[in-house]
């Protein structure tokens, strides 16, 4: 009798040790992911209805013998209804038998590996005692990527802009809750002020034009900056200006040119060229030489993170012991 999938829920992904699994696996996929090993076909958008989209999402990691699908749900209007923006589930798969190995809850993994790749990029981009951390947004995935970079560099110093007070004051006492070691939190009315000399900068936003959120004179030499928001791919974050001086650090180059507003903005201005880009595996392979200069990564998000961050929660579940259906971990979509 075929057994029944892992449940994992967003309960397992919470906390330092899943969270330094996912970014130690990702490492090692984007590794595979530049040498060509893996694929990660583009994913399916069904639009339907004001603003409403379905994707689905596809991706094998043939060296860990693993696939995945994820099927995701955007609804604008779920907010005012009290209910999360995103909703979802990934399925793993063993590429050897077929069998569906574990279900995951879609919108909380899709969190959790974003701000692991941005931990992942830190991790090599960064001193090891940098502890002053900048973040603009306010959202799920800004929370996401504290808890990251918090995992791979000792933040004692996090500074929060979001396009309202309110909504920047909820996740400073969310830090203050959460952190792991004691934080100073400081909530600024500026962006310029929150990242003016911040050593790792953070952006997660909603943004859906081009104007920047965070211009170029505004970050400190030397600095890293992970860019993560945006809603369409024109939309950016970063003043693409920085990239001219900067290391651009990229998920894989195609992808970049496809759909990062700031690399297509910046190469239409004649800023950069494509081959100034660095994926994310040659940074992790060690053929990326910073030598304190500024650095980005731009990432979009692609399906073979969601099937390295799933392969990595269930062996993480399974070490601890969870066997195959445990009603205890079925996947939630409440939202944080």
């Amino acid at each position: 009798m075929t057994a029944a999938p892992v449940m994992v829920g967003a309960a397992d992904m919470a906390g330092i040790l899943p969270m330094t699994r996912v970014i130690d696996v990702l490492g090692e996929m984007f590794v595979d992911l530049a040498a060509g090993r893996t694929r990660s076909p583009a994913r399916t958008v069904v639009e339907h209805g004001d603003r409403r989209v379905l994707l689905v999402s596809p991706a094998v990691w043939e060296q860990r013998g693993v696939g995945s699908v994820k099927v995701t749900t955007l609804t604008p209007d779920n907010p005012a209804r009290g209910l999360p923006l995103i909703h979802g589930i990934v399925a793993l798969t063993d590429l050897e038998t077929g069998q569906v190995t574990a279900l995951l809850d879609g919108a909380e993994l899709t969190a959790v590996r974003t701000g692991a790749v941005a931990a992942l990029a830190t991790r090599w981009c960064t001193p090891d005692g940098t502890d002053e951390l900048a973040v603009i947004g306010a959202g799920v995935q800004a929370r996401a990527l504290i808890r990251a970079v918090s995992a791979v560099r000792p933040i004692r110093g996090v500074r929060i802009h979001s396009r309202t007070r309110a909504g920047a004051e909820q996740l400073a006492d969310w830090v203050r809750l959460t952190a792991p070691r004691p934080v100073r939190v400081t909530v600024h009315d500026t962006a310029q002020d929150a990242v003016t000399d911040s050593a790792i900068i953070c952006t997660a936003t909603s943004t859906d034009d081009g104007t920047p959120v965070v211009e170029a004179d505004w970050v400190a030499s030397g600095a890293h900056v992970n860019v993560i928001g945006g809603t369409h791919p024109d939309a950016v974050e970063l003043d693409p200006a920085l990239l001219a001086g900067a290391v651009t650090i990229v998920e894989d180059r195609a992808a970049a040119l496809d759909g990062a507003g700031e690399i297509r903005a910046a190469l239409a201005g004649g800023l950069i060229k494509a081959e100034d880009l660095y994926e994310v595996g040659s940074l992790v392979s060690g053929e990326v030489a910073l030598a304190g200069r500024t650095s980005v990564l731009r990432t979009v998000g692609m399906a073979i993170e969601d099937t390295a961050a799933a392969v990595a929660l269930f062996e993480q579940c399974r070490a601890a012991g969870q066997g195959p259906g445990d009603p205890s971990a079925v996947p939630s979509t409440k939202g944080e």
